[in-house]
């Protein structure tokens, strides 16, 4: 993970707005961390090929705030596939004022689990 440029695909953008501030006027970290949930459940449910579900998250480190009005941008990347779980780093990063510069705000290890239909483990499909 750096600062300088994002890792990863683009795999949701979304913009921050008013009904997601905290009491200082900065958007809700836990909002942040949704998005970044949503975004890693994406990219964890294609290379599964099926269901996951989130079983835990490291690391996670604010680096700016989110403002009102700024575009979250969030890329992730497998960085590790064991037999059913996956690793998947996630980096936000934000474009001020919907164009304005981009910058990162925060990042995020996930870990996934792939699920069968009862809610159990199942094998992660080799790499196609």
């Amino acid at each position: 993970m750096n600062d300088d440029t994002p890792e990863g695909e683009l795999t949701l953008r979304t913009l921050a707005m008013p009904r997601d501030v905290n009491g200082n006027g900065d958007i809700f970290g836990g909002w942040v961390l949704s998005q970044m949930d949503i975004a890693a459940g994406m990219i964890a449910g294609e290379r599964a090929n099926g269901r996951v579900t989130t079983v835990a998250l490291d690391a996670m480190k604010f680096i700016r705030p989110v403002k009102i009005g700024d575009v979250l941008c969030i890329y992730g990347r497998v960085v590790r596939v064991g037999r059913t779980s996956m690793r998947i780093e996630i980096e936000a990063w934000v474009k001020r004022n919907r164009i304005g510069v981009r910058e990162k705000v925060t990042e995020a290890m996930f870990t996934f689990v792939a699920i069968d239909e009862d809610g159990r483990p199942r094998p992660v499909p080799e790499a196609a």
